[in-house]
């Protein structure tokens, strides 16, 4: 019987941990069988991504990306989810999309945070305001239990509100909150860069999330430049602007970028207390799957 998973049903059977955990595990397993589409229409976007692994099934998620909705006071992501039985092919679940996206992506950046970043870091600066930008609070906490929190915004309204409802700190410099921060996360849907590598310093961790277009830039290619490039999947990356541009440019080399693959060896890892280290959350249906996985099994036993 297939199921339906909400956020009600589900929040209240996982947690951080056991999403990051899940995902760890599900690079134990065979090689992922990934496919993406992408289809554009003006500013319009429609977006699937499907995968399969043995020993955890299938899923299909698909997302639509209207920016224009912002202006009738709508979200600009809608999208679905269909989780399928490994020895089957049966539709076990359809799961809520904004849930399963909230926690994949917090807990893939969070999950690459618990490596990269310096142990004793304390600054955590979150750049960008919208649903993303709140679970990663969240997420972070998990592994950082003792940072405080900083968040800065395009819009200042915006971030000013978040800052309230989340006892963070607002800040109005982008620049001076960078330079400030041990670890930065970015979660826009910016197409042109809105951190820039002069203004890092040695030991810095940086979470880019908010790209998944190949248009699409966070920090530009002096930051790439300067840093040790990481991914979650090295495959997906390689076609969003944060790698693609780079690459392209003759900044960085896309063999050099280590991906998940790299968390059971070791390679996924900081070599020293000054370096730059940089992530680029691409996603991935296999992601997704992994997640949806723990949250199938968390709310079945």
């Amino acid at each position: 019987m297939t199921r339906h998973l909400d956020a009600a049903e589900v929040e209240a059977a996982i947690d951080w941990r056991g999403a990051m955990d899940a995902i760890v595990h599900g690079h134990t397993l065979s090689t992922p069988v990934v496919d993406d589409t992408l289809l554009r229409r003006g500013n319009d976007s429609l977006l699937s991504r499907s995968a399969m692994v043995d020993g955890l099934g299938a899923l299909v998620k698909t997302a639509t990306v209207f920016p224009g909705n912002a202006s009738k006071n709508m979200s600009s992501i809608h999208g679905s989810v269909s989780l399928f039985a490994d020895d089957t092919g049966r539709l076990d679940a359809t799961i809520d999309f904004d849930l399963l996206t909230r926690w994949k992506t917090a807990a893939d950046s969070a999950l690459a945070a618990s490596r990269l970043a310096r142990a004793d870091s304390q600054n955590v600066l979150i750049v960008g305001a919208g649903a993303v930008a709140e679970s990663m609070v969240d997420a972070y906490r998990s592994v950082l239990p003792d940072a405080s929190f900083s968040l800065w915004n395009r819009s200042a309204d915006r971030a000013a509100a978040l800052a309230r409802r989340r006892g963070l700190s607002h800040r109005l410099d982008l620049q001076d909150a960078v330079r400030s921060a041990d670890v930065i996360c970015t979660a826009t849907m910016s197409t042109t860069p809105v951190v820039a590598g002069a203004w890092l310093v040695p030991g810095q961790h940086l979470d880019l999330i908010g790209g998944f277009r190949p248009d699409m830039r966070e920090l530009d290619d002096d930051g790439i430049a300067r840093a040790t490039v990481f991914a979650d999947s090295a495959d997906t990356a390689s076609d969003v602007g944060d790698v693609a541009g780079p690459v392209r440019n003759g900044v960085l080399r896309g063999a050099d970028v280590v991906d998940f693959s790299g968390l059971g060896d070791g390679t996924f890892a900081r070599r020293s207390d000054d370096e730059i280290t940089v992530c680029k959350n691409a996603g991935g249906a296999h992601l997704d799957l992994m997640v949806a996985r723990y949250m199938f099994d968390a709310v079945s036993t």
